[in-house]
C-alpha cells in the first residue's frame, strides 16, 4: 500500500483529465465544442490550485504511435498529446501506461503532480491509476478536463463506487456533445457527486475569454491568408 497516503488526508486532491492540446487546441484532433469556456476555467482552477497548494493527480490519454494519425487522438509523440501548459506544475512526476502498480513512496509528498498516463476510456482499466485514485486519501476530489461523457464520467462514478467525496466543476469540463454532457453530469449527480461552477471554487473570473476552437481556426486561415 501507498503507507504516505494511507495517513495523510489532504483537504483537496485535484484530479485532471486529459487536459492535452487535441481535446483543446484550435488544430486538436478532437476538440470539444465548449473550448471557449472550459479553456479559461482550466486556467482559472490551476491558479486557485497553485494559490491553494492542492496537490494534482493528472490522467493524461496516450495512443500508440502506430495508430492512425488522420483520425487519431492524443498519438504518443505528437504535439497533440502534450498537455496545455498552464495545467503543468513545476514540481511533478510522471507514469507510463505499463501495466504496472509500483510508485514510489511518499510521492504526493516528494511531487506536487502526479501525471499517470491512459490508454483507456476508463481510467481505471489502468493497474497503477486504480492503485493511486484508490489508496489516495482527501476529504474532497475535484475534477476538470475531457471529456465529460468519457474518461471524467468514469473517474467521477469510479472515485464514488470506492466511497470518495467528489466535486466537478462543470464548466471546467469539456464535452463533444451538449446532450450528452447533460447525461452525464445527470448520472454523476445521481450516484452522489456534487455539481459546481468554477466560481464557486476560485471566485468570479477577471480573466480575458479565450477564442473557441472554430474561432482560433478561422484565425489561423486568416493569417494564412485562406
Amino acid at each position: 500500500m501507498i503507507r504516505q497516503l494511507m495517513k495523510r488526508r489532504r483537504r483537496w486532491v485535484l484530479i485532471d483529465i486529459n487536459t492535452q492540446r487535441d481535446f483543446f487546441a484550435a488544430d486538436g484532433r478532437a476538440c470539444v465544442e465548449n473550448s471557449v469556456l472550459t479553456l479559461n476555467n482550466l486556467r482559472r482552477v490551476m491558479a486557485w490550485v497553485r494559490r491553494k497548494d492542492v496537490s494534482v493527480i493528472s490522467i493524461s490519454d496516450v495512443q500508440p504511435d502506430d495508430a492512425n494519425e488522420q483520425s487519431g487522438c492524443c498519438i504518443e509523440g505528437t504535439s497533440g498529446q502534450r498537455k496545455i501548459h498552464y495545467t503543468l506544475r513545476s514540481n511533478r512526476a510522471g507514469f507510463p501506461a505499463d501495466r504496472n502498480t509500483d510508485l514510489p513512496a511518499e510521492i504526493l509528498r516528494q511531487y506536487k503532480q502526479i501525471i499517470l498516463q491512459s490508454r483507456c476510456t476508463d481510467p481505471f482499466d489502468e493497474p497503477r491509476i486504480d492503485r493511486l485514485l484508490s489508496e489516495v486519501r482527501a476529504n474532497e476530489f475535484i475534477i476538470i478536463g475531457a471529456t465529460a461523457e468519457g474518461s471524467v464520467e468514469a473517474v467521477v462514478l469510479g472515485l464514488l463506487q470506492r466511497g470518495k467525496n467528489v466535486t466537478v466543476i462543470t464548466d471546467a469540463v469539456g464535452s463533444h456533445s451538449k446532450r450528452q454532457q447533460k447525461l452525464a453530469f445527470g448520472k454523476m449527480k445521481a450516484k452522489g457527486a456534487k455539481l459546481v461552477e468554477t466560481k464557486k471554487l476560485a471566485g468570479q473570473s477577471k480573466l480575458k475569454s479565450a477564442r473557441s476552437c472554430k474561432k482560433q481556426k478561422e484565425l489561423v486561415k486568416v493569417k494564412a491568408g485562406c
